[in-house]
């Protein structure tokens, strides 16, 4: 009797609690695939149109993290490993990103006629204050790579109040002097543009081991549809004039300065460093980066960017897997919710490192 009252039961299931549950996993997927491909903009600006790729829920409680790329790469080929990498999902989640793509860099674009006069890094920097607005974020956390790092510094100089920290990855703060100008000249002489952009994007060790990834940008590079748009963005960057920044004219919030060990830009990083204010300032020197340490060290990259969020008060407590056990400092500013500046300073050390230093006074060098 036991066993025949047990299977009237079985037979008794209503089938339709799994269709309902098959819909509700079918627009959860639906809802991620979106997420994951970002919402395209194309954002109108006093100097033109910029496209903007947004992921996320478009909250406004926090800053937005917006991202600029480098010559020879749009948002896409320079951010989405690292973004989409599966330990940054814990940031992620919490955040919308706000991915811009220099005039006519995105993939697809159509390639400008001759005599084009492209905008100056000055201009792509104040094109930025309407995507602010387009998205209605008062504030963001700025993440820029080479060329992109340099527009969002000056963007940050201009507007100190819209930007509540700054990650700065290949910093070259100055103008190009006359030795680096007569030697782009012989360059362009010498070297395809192609070969040129690699050399700006890559270590030689890199270009000499001629590594996968050095090929594969080598291919998009050459064979990109708007080549003429990345060599307008080249031949801008190259003129870009000196930031002026020191420790009495700087940015107003925390930065995080990143650079490969072996990176074309390290010298001008270290110089960068010199001029900010050590208590806001955190240096992160990379080992085995390369030259684009976001595409080469997610995960490192990954865990000293958790730590500067939540050096500004935006993510609880995280437990630090890879930088504590190769007992990496991180330096950051210590933040309340709101995003207003605490007058404490904390510094994070792994636990297998030394004793906590008494003063937090300094900027610390990172290497991992």
């Amino acid at each position: 009797m036991t066993t025949e009252m047990q299977e009237i039961a079985i037979t008794e299931e209503k089938p339709l609690l799994t269709g309902q549950a098959d819909t509700t996993k079918d627009a959860e997927l639906a809802a991620r695939i979106l997420l994951d491909q970002g919402q395209e903009h194309n954002v109108e600006t006093p100097h033109g149109v910029l496209h903007v790729t947004l992921h996320g829920t478009r909250t406004t409680r926090r800053p937005a993290i917006l991202t600029f790329h480098d010559v020879g790469l749009d948002s896409k080929s320079c951010f989405s490993p690292l973004f989409k990498f599966e330990e940054m999902q814990e940031i992620v989640k919490n955040f919308t990103l706000i991915h811009i793509d220099a005039p006519g860099q995105e993939e697809g674009a159509a390639a400008y006629p001759t005599g084009y006069q492209y905008p100056s890094m000055e201009t792509i920097a104040e094109m930025i204050p309407a995507v602010l607005q387009f998205f209605n974020f008062r504030t963001v956390i700025g993440v820029g790579v080479g060329a992109g790092a340099y527009i969002l510094s000056k963007f940050t100089l201009a507007n100190p109040d819209s930007v509540e920290g700054l990650v700065l990855i290949n910093i070259d703060t100055n103008a190009r002097g006359w030795i680096d100008w007569a030697a782009q000249k012989l360059s362009s002489v010498t070297s395809s543009l192609t070969e040129q952009i690699l050399s700006h994007l890559f270590s030689q060790e890199e270009l000499s081991s001629n590594t996968d990834l050095v090929q594969s940008h080598r291919e998009r590079i050459s064979k990109a549809s708007n080549l003429i748009n990345i060599e307008l963005l080249w031949k801008t960057y190259n003129s870009r004039r000196d930031l002026n920044i020191d420790r009495n004219c700087t940015f107003k919030c925390p930065v995080m300065l990143v650079v490969g060990d072996q990176a074309p830009y390290e010298d001008a990083a270290v110089e960068c460093n010199s001029k900010l204010d050590p208590t806001t300032t955190s240096f992160l020197k990379m080992a085995d980066a390369g030259g684009l340490p976001q595409l080469t060290q997610p995960a490192k990259l990954t865990e000293a960017f958790k730590y500067f969020i939540q050096g500004m008060g935006y993510m609880a407590s995280s437990c630090m897997t890879r930088l504590s056990r190769s007992r990496t400092t991180s330096l950051s500013s210590s933040y309340s919710m709101d995003g207003s500046r605490s007058r404490s300073r904390t510094l994070s050390q792994g636990s297998q490192g030394g004793q906590m230093p008494p003063s937090p006074s300094q900027t610390m060098e990172v290497s991992c």
